[in-house]
């Protein structure tokens, strides 16, 4: 920020070099942003942070009455709820990345328009409040293991690359969404279509093995398909079995949404404080 006699200039953008180095010297403001966030999320709340164990729990009874007991799909070898439970994880970390993230900068308008600091720190910091959440919701899968006696195999270590992956995802999409919503903003309106339509074609009440192997890469052009069946293979071991080439594919559109989102983010970031 440059200040003159009687004027004051805010700088949009700095150098490659500087701007990543300044998202170090402004990791206060990030913590802070993220910890208000969680804070004001479920301060007025009667329950609190119940509310981010109940909705995934209440969706994972529904699909399992509708996808296991009525239409009997396959489970994989696992009881149903730990099927569907596994895959709610990484969807609603998704999904809650992409509602918080789209907002973020219009909630901080006065911030982003008053002040110097690298932006990528607001929507950064939405996606680790949904993270937070993520963590507190894997309880209930904790849960359901010890109910059902379910105790997973090794490949429970390889969890936190797909976590990274999901992470990915989701900061990709949430950029992507941040950026645009800002320019444009009708995407209020397109996020919770989007979240929704995503739900009904990716693979969280069922499992992608019921889809015809020669569709199997076309439906991997999801990229969230790549990142669930990742969490069930790592989770349910056993009979759950990875296809290799499909997660190949979801990956690499996870990691060209990440770099696209970053890099979209940036070429519109000088242009956020005039926008809002």
């Amino acid at each position: 920020m440059n200040s003159h006699p009687g004027e004051l200039i805010i700088e949009a953008g700095r150098s490659q070099r500087q701007y990543w180095r300044d998202l170090w010297r402004y990791r206060e403001l990030f913590y802070f942003l993220a910890w208000r966030d969680i804070l004001v999320r479920y301060k007025q709340t009667a329950i609190g942070m119940i509310w981010a164990l109940i909705r995934p729990f209440l969706t994972m009874v529904v699909f399992t009455v509708v996808f296991g007991s009525l239409a009997k799909l396959p489970s994989q070898g696992v009881p149903y709820p730990i099927l569907v439970f596994s895959a709610m994880l990484p969807w609603q970390f998704f999904a809650n990345s992409l509602s918080e993230c789209s907002n973020s900068l219009i909630s901080n308008a006065n911030l982003v328009s008053k002040v110097y600091f690298p932006r990528l720190v607001v929507p950064t910091s939405a996606v680790i409040v949904s993270f937070v959440d993520f963590m507190i919701s894997g309880i209930i899968l904790i849960g359901l293991m010890a109910w059902y006696n379910f105790i997973p195999s090794w490949r429970i270590l390889t969890l936190p690359l797909f976590v990274a992956i999901a992470f990915m995802a989701a900061m990709g999409a949430g950029l992507w969404l941040a950026a645009l919503n800002v320019k444009y903003r009708d995407f209020r309106y397109v996020v919770p279509f989007i979240i929704q339509f995503g739900l009904y074609i990716s693979p969280v009440g069922f499992s992608s093995s019921i889809v015809p192997p020669e569709w199997r890469l076309l439906y991997s052009l999801n990229p969230m398909v790549g990142v669930i069946d990742g969490f069930r293979w790592a989770i349910l071991g056993g009979e759950a079995q990875l296809d290799w080439s499909g997660f190949g594919l979801s990956f690499g559109l996870v990691t060209l949404l990440f770099i696209s989102g970053v890099r979209y983010f940036r070429a519109y970031e000088r242009t956020f404080a005039d926008v809002i």
